[in-house]
């Protein structure tokens, strides 16, 4: 159910959050509630601040508390997204993911950091000049 005006950074996090979800169905049980479980939150926790940043409207440079509590969660999200390039590569180590799925998701990650990163650019530049 993708909207048309959706924010790229979200519909780009939505994909990775479902490669998560599928790639681990069928990871080993010793590690679906510690590794696995961990994953699977960390993945959820972008899209809420994505979207929580993007909830937040500012007009421009005058609504400084609005502004700083957008960027707060948009460097919220770009901490996250490291956090979860980490248990992935954690998860590879551990053998409940493969090692070409842990590619894929750093792939993502990436694709989602340099959209994000690209949001804050913008937001800078529209904001602060």
């Amino acid at each position: 159910m993708e909207k048309e005006n959706e924010l790229g950074v979200i519909v780009k996090s939505r994909k990775l959050i479902e490669y998560i979800f599928t790639i681990t169905e069928k990871s080993p049980k010793k590690f679906r509630f510690t590794i696995i479980a961990h994953l699977q939150n960390k993945a959820l926790n972008i899209m809420e601040y994505l979207i929580r940043a993007n909830e937040i409207y500012v007009k421009d440079n005058t609504h400084t508390e609005s502004c700083r509590r957008r960027l707060g969660y948009q460097q919220e999200t770009m901490a996250e997204l490291k956090i979860l390039g980490y248990l992935a590569m954690i998860a590879r180590e551990q053998e409940c993911i493969l090692p070409k799925q842990q590619e894929q998701i750093a792939k993502q990650i990436s694709e989602c950091r340099k959209m994000l990163w690209a949001w804050m650019q913008s937001d800078k530049k529209r904001l602060w000049g």
